[in-house]
């Protein structure tokens, strides 16, 4: 049903239900009620209840100082509009009721005057209309009605006023409250302040802005000796230290100045007996509740047992606890303070290691050892007397001294004449005369151009350059020998991935047949493809093979490769005979698995045992007892043939050519080098003819290496001898070359 259109505030359509989506618009505060003539709202009594609830909470929900959402309000003014209803049809008649309401309203923080004005606006318009129960038109219903807005507002004033009054008596309640609360926690602050500065354990000091000293607490003159007098009568001013740091007196006045708030030092205090009291001190500045500067106060922190048991742990962080000399650490420390010099300024370092010391120390024991490096370390530092010198232990037997001013080259060689010197004496230990050599390695130049470590990288570089020089002497740094020891030490470290990553590769270089220039076979030589320094040879890392021992697995890898190769060879070519020669080194030889790893790759492979040789250096068989030679009898029973490498530099007895099991004899290339001459020198003839005419009479096979022109190829064809290789011939290459040779000018002419 439709309200008039001059119905003010009157609802749209009667609600179904308080959840209706669209509440008519709510009379403003304090609008009479609505006409006689609008009907009443549809709907049970229930809904009409909601609807009416709905209608209120949004005339005061704007108004209300409340947590709840404006539907959980509008819930809680449901049991609200059932009283005043139940009220408008009670008999007899009773507006308390609405007393109750009004009491309710601010209960639920509707304390604000325009709530009331809403509350009976929409009361006055809406009660009687929605509520009525048909009969809103009668004067009965509407005077019910007035007395219960009267109540409303009464009950609402009253709520209010004892609600005021409440708080108003919680105010003043906790205002004495607090008083009672400040007085009790001054006194007890005092209690517990006047406790705390009597039996605190570090000493606490007041003084005003003057610096006069007003109070001192116990723990602070037990520090200071105990004597009040002595404390109370100085000023603060007074107390000053030679090693007072200048910022220490410069925050001090800022504080007094009211510049600061407070400052935090170590700082040291003269007792009265003259001994040294250390502390940590903090200083804080008491303003008053205006906030201007009155007081300073100290805390006092005695630190002297702490610092002496710290200065003795630096010391022995800081020194070599056998000899008293600086340790590494320390030595890095000057090290890099001398580094960091300003412009101009140099040094020099020596890095002394001694020779043979672990023989000492494996004949005569460690204690003895140990004893020996006091000596040393006494010597030592009786040379570095200098200005700028110092000598440090860096560990074991390796010590450093450095020097620095202006000519520090001249210097630093000084220096190690005086320590080459010193140890020169012999050391008497243990009954016996000791005589101590050394190795030097020098390292000078000007400052902030290296690092510590670089330095001493360089020195200790150096210092391996002059042990293997002989020792007893001392080298100075070369950047080029330098640069050469960290690329043999980076390939050293990279060998074993480079195996992993297959980085070698092998090339072959052919070994001809002298009399028809045939080709009789290839010696596989092995090449590291270094992703940074390019194809090196074998001169480049199987040195360092052999020393990290990485040259078993790299010598079984290059067997491996080429048995496979020359079988390949012989399936590409028909059966072809070539044989291939594959390099032994000498920890090859000693290595307890040469023979089964040997016949292991040749049933893999399937090459016959004869199309194999394997070289062996001349130097590795000097003086080899039968144990080291039965690796290789045992393979010449096989059918492998074993050649004698580089001979004739290893100054052997000829005569144990009867004792090794060689079938062919490879003469060094210094033989043909000296048949380049022209005419070709005539002793290193008669010495090829000489080991010629052995080998073949011992039924020994001649290969000769570095044929490099076609004269030499004809002299050595001449004196006898069976196969070559050179650069004659063909340099090493690719595998699928040895058939691709262009051998026509092998063999040479008559004339």
């Amino acid at each position: 049903m439709r309200l008039p259109a001059q119905t003010a505030g009157a609802p749209d359509t009667a609600p179904a239900s308080c959840a209706t989506p669209d509440p008519e618009p709510v009379a403003a505060p304090g609008a009479p009620s609505a006409p006689d003539t609008v009907a009443a709202p549809q709907g049970g009594l229930e809904d009409r209840i909601a609807r009416f609830a709905t209608i209120w909470g949004r005339a005061i929900f704007p108004v209300t100082a409340t947590s709840l959402t404006r539907t959980e309000f509008e819930r809680h003014l449901v049991p609200l509009t059932r009283t005043l209803v139940e009220a408008l049809h009670a008999r007899p008649f009773d507006a308390v009721a609405g007393q109750r309401v009004g009491a309710e309203l601010v209960a639920v923080h509707c304390t604000d005057p325009e709530a009331l004005a809403g509350t009976l606006g929409v009361v006055e318009s809406y009660l009687v209309l929605y509520c009525g129960s048909g009969a809103q038109g009668t004067e009965e219903y509407r005077a019910r009605c007035a007395r219960l807005q009267h109540g409303i507002a009464a009950g609402f004033a009253r709520a209010l006023r004892e609600r005021t009054l409440k708080e108003q008596e919680a105010i003043a309640r906790s205002a004495l409250t607090a008083r009672s609360n400040a007085q009790q926690a001054l006194h007890a602050s005092e209690e517990r302040f006047r406790a705390v500065f009597e039996g605190a354990a570090i000493g606490i000091g007041i003084a005003d802005l003057e610096g006069n000293i007003l109070e001192v607490n116990d723990a602070l003159l037990q520090m200071f000796g105990g004597l009040e007098g002595h404390v109370r009568s100085r000023k603060v001013s007074e107390w000053g230290h030679p090693d007072d740091t200048p910022h220490v007196w410069r925050m001090y006045g800022e504080l007094v100045r009211g510049e600061r708030e407070s400052y935090r030092v170590e700082k040291p205090y003269y007792r009265h007996d003259g001994t040294v009291l250390w502390t940590n001190l903090t200083v804080s500045l008491l303003r008053d509740a205006e906030g201007v500067p009155q007081y300073q106060l100290a805390l006092m922190e005695d630190t002297t047992e702490r610092r002496l048991l710290n200065l003795r742990l630096r010391y022995e962080a800081t020194h070599d606890a056998l000899t008293g000399l600086p340790n590494r650490t320390l030595f890095f420390e000057r090290l890099e303070k001398a580094l960091s010099g300003a412009g101009g300024s140099r040094f020099g370092l020596c890095y002394l290691d001694l020779d043979g010391f672990k023989t000492v120390n494996d004949s005569l024991g460690h204690s003895a050892g140990d004893r020996l490096l006091v000596e040393v370390a006494d010597r030592l530092q009786s040379c570095a007397t200098g200005p700028g010198e110092v000598v440090a232990r860096l560990g074991g037997d390796e010590f450093v001294a450095l020097t620095t001013g202006s000519d520090t080259e001249q210097k630093a060689a000084d220096l190690a004449v005086r320590i080459l010197s010193a140890l020169s004496t012999p050391i008497r230990l243990e009954g016996r005369e000791l005589t101590v050599r050394g190795s030097i390695g020098i390292v000078e130049g000007p400052a902030r151009e290296r690092t510590p470590a670089e330095v001493l990288r360089s020195a200790d570089i150096t210092m391996y350059r002059a042990k293997a020089a002989g020792g007893n002497r001392f080298e100075f740094a070369d950047a080029e020998a330098d640069a050469r020891a960290i690329t043999r030490h980076g390939l050293t470290n990279a060998l074993p991935a480079a195996l992993e990553r297959g980085e070698f590769f092998i090339e072959y270089q052919p070994l001809v047949h002298m009399h028809d220039g045939s080709v009789h076979g290839a010696e596989a030589l092995v090449r590291w493809s270094h992703p940074q320094y390019g194809v090196l040879g074998p001169d480049r890392f199987i040195p360092l093979a052999e020393r990290t021992g990485l040259i078993v697995p790299l010598g079984r890898w290059v067997l491996e490769e080429a048995v496979r190769q020359a079988r390949n060879w012989q399936r590409q070519h028909g059966g072809s005979s070539l044989r291939i020669n594959v390099n032994l080194s000498p920890t090859q030889l000693h290595h307890p698995g040469l023979v089964a790893d040997t016949v292991a790759v040749l049933e893999k492979s399937g090459l016959a045992p004869g199309a194999l040789c394997l070289e062996v250096t001349e130097s590795a068989l000097i003086g080899a007892d039968d144990e080291l030679l039965e690796p290789l009898r045992r393979l010449a029973a096989l059918g492998v043939d074993i050649a004698l490498d580089d001979f004739g530099t290893g100054y052997s007895n000829l005569a144990n050519l009867r004792r090794l099991p060689v079938s062919v004899l490879k003469l060094d290339r210094s033989f043909t080098q000296g048949m380049q001459q022209s005419p070709a020198n005539p002793v290193d003839v008669k010495i090829v003819e000489g080991i010629v005419a052995l080998a073949h009479s011992l039924e020994l096979a001649v290969t000769v290496e570095g044929v490099e022109t076609g004269a030499q190829a004809a002299q050595l064809r001449d004196l006898g001898c069976d196969t070559a290789q050179g650069w004659y011939y063909a340099r090493p290459g690719a595998p699928d070359r040895i058939h691709t040779l262009s051998l026509s000018d092998a063999v040479p002419t008559a004339s």
